[in-house]
């Protein structure tokens, strides 16, 4: 008689390769919510001062383009749903690109970069370039026919929260601690 005592019931998580990742893609998705739906600073219905790209930029940066882009996506889609704000496409593939192309430009493009400060800024850069001033933008002109002024005043928004994601995440990149932690995970 076979109780299946000893067969373990074993999650396909094949995106993220360990329940420790998983895990903290998780507390990445639940950061980002927080810092960018909860405490940013809304100006009129289509500026938003916060930091809720950053921790979708550290996982893309940490564990790849392919967990950056689902963290965003999750991140964006939970975090409108306990708002109550509705769903926008076009927003979401944004916030998904924010991963993507930070995960991307951070493993892939810039991979013979040895100092790690140039590369970060880069990532964030051009992570913000594509999916907070582009697509978002895009999405915010097609859905809500924000004014061209308004979606421009994004762009120095964006170059700013970059600089400041790039000090944040250059600081838990030079910490041996932190670094020493994250292989542990990605393991």
């Amino acid at each position: 008689m076979n109780t299946n005592n000893s067969t373990a019931i074993e999650p396909n998580i094949k995106l993220f390769g360990s329940t420790k990742v998983l895990a903290a893609a998780s507390i990445f998705v639940a950061l980002s919510i927080v810092l960018g739906k909860f405490c940013a600073i809304n100006i009129g219905d289509s500026i938003r001062i916060g930091f809720g790209g950053l921790p979708i930029q550290m996982a893309g940066m940490f564990f790849g383009p392919v967990i950056g882009g689902a963290v965003g996506l999750v991140a964006d889609l939970v975090g409108c749903l306990l708002r109550g704000y509705s769903i926008n496409p076009i927003i979401t593939v944004g916030s998904t690109c924010i991963g993507l192309v930070s995960g991307l430009m951070f493993h892939n493009v810039l991979k013979g970069i040895k100092p790690v400060i140039p590369k970060i800024a880069i990532s964030a850069v051009c992570a913000h370039i594509v999916g907070s001033m582009i697509i978002t933008s895009f999405g915010l002109y097609v859905y809500y026919h924000t004014p061209m002024q308004t979606l421009f005043m994004r762009v120095p928004i964006y170059l700013i929260t970059s600089a400041a994601e790039t000090v944040i995440i250059s600081a838990l990149m030079s910490s041996k601690a932190f670094m020493r932690e994250l292989e542990k995970v990605r393991r």
